[in-house]
């Protein structure tokens, strides 16, 4: 009888290893993709100018390191980082910015609220 506990043992221990590798093995795909788009953004010009407004819809709100409210967007999968913007506002409204200046690597931008639509 203590062979069977045993066994149950065993498998229990096989599967868990079986999961957490198959886990290791996802993140780490994951984490490729997410540097190839990294890289893939730096060799690409910006599709947004400096000093024009562009319309977009906001994807989350995160925290500028000045304690501000900042609003996340994209403008053909270019990330703008917009300030200024109206607490009234939700994930999911549609505004316009205008672009202000490039981060570095210019892989994003940061902007100021002009407007919600």
């Amino acid at each position: 009888m203590e062979y069977v506990w045993i066994l149950g043992g065993v498998a229990v221990v096989a599967i868990a290893l079986g999961w957490i590798g198959y886990l290791w093995r996802w993140r780490s795909a994951e984490a490729r993709e997410s540097k190839q788009a990294h890289e893939a953004a730096q060799e690409r010009a910006p599709p947004v100018e400096l000093g024009e407004t562009y319309e977009f819809g906001i994807t989350e709100f995160t925290d500028h390191h000045s304690g501000d409210r900042v609003a996340v967007g994209k403008v053909e999968g270019f990330v703008l980082f917009t300030g200024d913007v109206p607490d009234s506002t939700d994930e999911g409204d549609v505004i316009r910015a205008k672009v202000l200046s490039f981060n570095e690597g210019r892989t994003s931008a940061d902007a100021t609220f002009v407007e919600q639509v």
